[in-house]
């Protein structure tokens, strides 16, 4: 999706543009269902699935994200072994990853997000589509919205993936930033879990929200479709249009026989 531009024109409401909500909400019922969906499918392809997790690529799971991405600017792409998208870009997230496989400061990283073990890491970053690339700060990942073949994205890592002022790296933080991690570092761990469920609740209301008004358009959408075609038909039938183009276009094909003879 394009990260919305104030200096664009406002989207006029097409059916192209409403039949692209509609794949949306289509995306996001599909990963509100990615649970379901991985456990219900029988084993063997389960293994299939996973044959397509690029090995060369690091792996992140909820065990091990705490440690691979410590002290690092990450770029991570989270997917579907069953996405088009996702495999038709792996080639070049591979080339990516082997550029930086050895650096110390950037970690390029994915998450299978149908492995039951990683799909908290994808639910906990808010994806709701793939593939989603994220990156910055490990604790708190950005949207990226550039393109995707290697060119872009080896040029965006290299020129904007750089580390950033964190708990992990506070010789990048201001005066202003090292007073704000002090004082949340020294709140009590329940009450920094209590203010971080309140953030999630309304996150979550906005998101619910979105969804009602995106169901409520299509709906409206269709109701709309259903009407203009109902008065396409009346229009038809009454006018005898079909009838007409008939006979006409009959009169046509012999009137050029004629001019043949």
């Amino acid at each position: 999706q394009e990260v919305p531009d104030n200096t664009k024109p406002q989207k006029i409401i097409t059916t192209r543009y409403l039949k692209g909500i509609k794949l949306h909400s289509t995306a996001i019922n599909q990963t509100n269902n990615m649970k379901l969906f991985t456990r219900s499918i029988p084993l063997f392809a389960t293994i299939a699935l996973r044959s397509f997790v690029n090995a060369e690529v690091v792996s992140l799971t909820p065990e091990n994200y705490a440690e691979l991405t410590a002290g690092k600017a990450v770029f991570i792409k989270f997917f579907a072994p069953w996405c088009g998208h996702c495999k038709a870009m792996a080639g070049d997230f591979e080339k990516l990853a082997s550029e930086y496989e050895s650096s110390t400061e950037k970690l390029i990283a994915e998450v299978d997000c149908t492995d039951e073990e990683s799909e908290a890491l994808c639910t906990e970053n808010g994806v709701q589509g793939f593939p989603t690339l994220k990156y910055g700060n490990p604790s708190a990942l950005s949207d990226y919205e550039g393109e995707r073949d290697f060119d872009s994205m080896s040029d965006f890592v290299s020129s904007k993936l750089k580390l950033s002022c964190s708990p992990f790296k506070l010789d990048l933080c201001s005066d202003e930033e090292k007073e704000v991690i002090e004082t949340v570092m020294k709140m009590d761990d329940a009450k920094i879990q209590e203010e971080i469920e309140k953030v999630e609740a309304i996150l979550k209301e906005a998101d619910d929200t979105l969804q009602k008004g995106i169901e409520g358009l299509q709906a409206r959408f269709e109701e709309m479709m259903e009407e203009h075609e109902k008065k396409l038909d009346v229009v038809k039938e009454e006018s005898n249009y079909t009838l007409k183009k008939a006979v006409l276009s009959m009169k046509n094909k012999e009137a050029s026989g004629s001019d043949e003879l």
